[in-house]
């Protein structure tokens, strides 16, 4: 997970760098494109019968929630100081758990209530609203989360049925598919260098989320997403080294609240889940 949280926060170092020059949405495409590469020896050893599935308006449903996620996401880290994008970016599992009590019909008990309640306080405190330093690009960051909640929550429906690998596999075809038309209306031809850089963007990508998920698969998840903390240490690490961007203390509280509520959430879904 330590190896999962160095390779996303360095990919969006990457994606800031790269931002200079490239359109956010030509980024998002070769991202996916590269990111779709990378699994293609994985869905060629488990055979095109894997792409079979019964919940196809569901795919459907995520593949749009994951584009407007991955556009929003993408054009705020050209406008949003690294670090802020990645404290508001922990409130995912808050949104998430809001979305599986109001489309799935979980139950939230008043503890899980009383943590959600936390978690938007800490956003609120992360953005300041009406105060100086407010960003507004800073909302993208928000409706990319909760594009994000949307999307996990669709992915615990899916998994009732799909295997993981039927489920990533649509992902990044469709990703990719619906990433060409907002690339082709800012399209930028990137140089071997820039291409170089997009290459590296998949592969962190990719390779943080298979990091991530082999490391649900060996320890508990609360356990394991303790760790996703270091993103918001690499990534202030890489603001202040290569962007100029310093950690205020307003956005450490705010990241602070927010990551606690979440782990919080995290935790109980996870001891529920083991007493069934």
């Amino acid at each position: 997970m330590l190896i999962a949280t160095l390779a996303l926060a360095t990919m969006h170092g990457i994606v800031r760098y790269l931002s200079q020059d490239l359109h956010p949405f030509v980024i998002v495409f070769f991202r996916n494109v590269f990111g779709l590469l990378a699994i293609l020896p994985l869905l060629a050893s488990h055979g095109l019968k894997t792409l079979r599935t019964p919940q196809h308006k569901l795919h459907v449903l995520r593949a749009a929630m994951g584009i407007c996620a991955m556009l929003s996401w993408f054009y705020a880290l050209s406008r949003v100081p690294i670090t802020n994008a990645t404290a508001l970016s922990f409130s995912a599992a808050i949104f998430a758990s809001l979305c599986a009590w109001l489309f799935l019909g979980e139950i939230i008990r008043i503890r899980r209530w009383m943590a959600i309640a936390c978690g938007l306080i800490g956003v609120l405190v992360v953005l300041r609203p009406g105060l100086e330093g407010f960003n507004a690009y800073s909302l993208l960051v928000v409706a990319s989360t909760i594009s994000w909640g949307v999307s996990i929550t669709i992915v615990k429906k899916l998994s009732e049925t799909d295997s993981a690998v039927c489920i990533v596999a649509w992902m990044a075809i469709s990703l990719t598919v619906l990433s060409i038309v907002p690339a082709m209306i800012f399209w930028q031809q990137p140089d071997w260098q820039q291409l170089a850089w997009l290459a590296l963007v998949g592969i962190l990508a990719t390779g943080g989320h298979l990091a991530m998920t082999h490391a649900l698969k060996l320890a508990d998840t609360a356990l394991v997403m303790s760790v996703d903390f270091f993103r918001l240490i690499w990534t202030t690490l890489i603001g202040t080294l290569f962007f100029a961007e310093l950690l205020d203390l307003w956005t450490f509280v705010g990241a602070a609240i927010i990551f606690a509520s979440a782990w919080y959430i995290i935790f109980r879904e996870s001891k529920i889940g083991l007493r069934g």
